[in-house]
């Protein structure tokens, strides 16, 4: 039996930038530390590294990847840029459009060990769990 814990709206709202994320959000969750940096480093080309910074700490702030990154807003986007030296944030556009945004979403998952719930085994565990939850 699936268990609602999201409202219609908390629903509509999950995985997507409904406003500019605050100063204070910014330094936490868009923040490159040296960490971040060295995995960003081994790709090639600033088109790659900016776009692999922008879904590696949007999954952090958002606890999702995007479909569509040019719902992430351009502040971002430049304080991304700035952090890497990167002059033209305008070749974020190039990353958007390519595949390898998609082959970088299974780097980032690993490195941050997050699940990806669309195996259907999974999906049930999760159900199964919260289920639990509910008659607790």
């Amino acid at each position: 039996m699936p268990v609602g814990f999201l409202t219609d709206e908390q629903r509509r709202r999950y995985g997507h930038f409904h406003r500019t994320p605050t100063p204070e959000e910014c330094t936490r969750y868009f923040h490159l530390d040296d960490t971040d940096r060295n995995l960003i480093a081994d790709h090639r080309g600033d088109h790659n590294r900016l776009g692999f910074a922008v879904q590696l700490c949007t999954a952090r702030f958002l606890g999702t990847f995007l479909d569509d990154l040019s719902d992430v807003p351009p502040s971002v986007v430049s304080l991304l840029a700035q952090q890497l030296s990167i002059e033209k944030s305008d070749c974020f556009n190039e990353y958007s459009a390519s595949r390898q945004r998609w082959d970088h979403t299974g780097e980032i998952r690993r490195h941050g060990g997050y699940t990806d719930y669309s195996d259907p085994i999974k999906q049930f565990r999760l159900m199964r769990w919260l289920y639990a939850l509910s008659w607790t």
